[in-house]
């Protein structure tokens, strides 16, 4: 399966149903929030590697493309108690993701809770200053799939566990909002994390066919070639992740990051129609000479 690689064309059918939208014709289906991870480790010298799972042909969205782990917030996510939490604050998460403090603290659990529940890896720990070094056990994987069935909440597992989720461990990067003519949308908060030490991912998502730990620049280029399938966002994040450097400047440019929702419009592009980037992405698109 091959997608159009930024910018994105779109046919005169697309546009006209973007005109609509604009004109107040149609009213745009409401996007769920949802929160996804771009999880790192060391590389090669090209930069980082992020794991990446490819969805099962049969979902009924990005169906067979490769995407992080992530997913949508589970309303139990917003009732996460000050006992689970260590790091910043709800209403610095607030100020950070540009929302208030209740979605900040949905958005910093559903977070955690999908990164568990996808890869089984867990960025939490029993106080602020540790991070359980290996959930890979029977006992674990037990309460990984009661939370992905929602049998089980991510308040309750930390509080049965004794753990409290660290919320140092992410870090903002960037913020999207499906184009308001798609049927399915999401208001997405991406997010950056360090694979803690001790912990390996596993293939554990009943939503992927497959997974693979891949180096930033080379998921670029297989997207390019046509070997590797991704969402345009899932793509653009790569790209600037790739731009950015090694593992550490990744996540000291996160640090920094205060994020402002960007949603995609239909922009005129060389006597033609494409989706917009945001300027940074269009210049690093740019510079790829393709």
């Amino acid at each position: 399966m091959r997608i159009p690689i930024p910018p994105v064309r779109l046919g005169d059918d697309i546009v006209a149903l973007a005109g609509e939208y604009a004109q107040g014709v149609r009213t745009p289906v409401e996007p769920r929030d949802a929160a996804t991870v771009l999880l790192l480790r060391p590389g090669s010298v090209a930069g980082p590697e992020v794991y990446l799972l490819r969805r099962q042909l049969t979902m009924g969205f990005a169906a067979g493309m490769a995407v992080f782990p992530g997913g949508g917030v589970d309303v139990r996510d917003a009732e996460l108690p000050d006992s689970c939490w260590a790091g910043p604050s709800a209403a610095e998460w607030a100020r950070r993701l540009g929302v208030d403090e209740s979605r900040a603290r949905a958005l910093v659990a559903a977070a955690v809770r999908e990164t568990f529940e996808e890869c089984g890896v867990l960025l939490a720990g029993a106080s602020g200053d540790e991070v359980v070094d290996d959930v890979s056990g029977d006992d674990w994987e037990a309460d990984r799939a009661a939370l992905e069935s929602r049998a089980l909440s991510l308040t309750e597992l930390l509080t049965r566990r004794g753990l409290v989720l660290r919320t140092d461990l992410l870090a903002p990067w960037a913020a999207w909002t499906t184009p308001v003519f798609e049927p399915k949308r999401f208001a997405t908060w991406f997010f950056v994390a360090r694979l803690p030490e001790g912990q390996v991912t596993r293939d554990v998502s009943s939503e992927s066919s497959s997974v693979l730990w891949l180096g930033v620049a080379d998921a670029v280029a297989q997207v390019e070639a046509g070997e590797l399938a991704m969402m345009p966002p899932t793509y653009l994040n790569c790209l600037e992740v790739s731009s950015v450097g090694s593992e550490d400047e990744v996540l000291a440019a996160a640090a920094e990051r205060e994020l402002t929702m960007f949603t995609p419009a239909v922009a005129e592009v060389d006597g033609g129609h494409a989706l917009s980037m945001m300027p940074l992405h269009a210049s690093l698109v740019a510079g790829r000479g393709r």
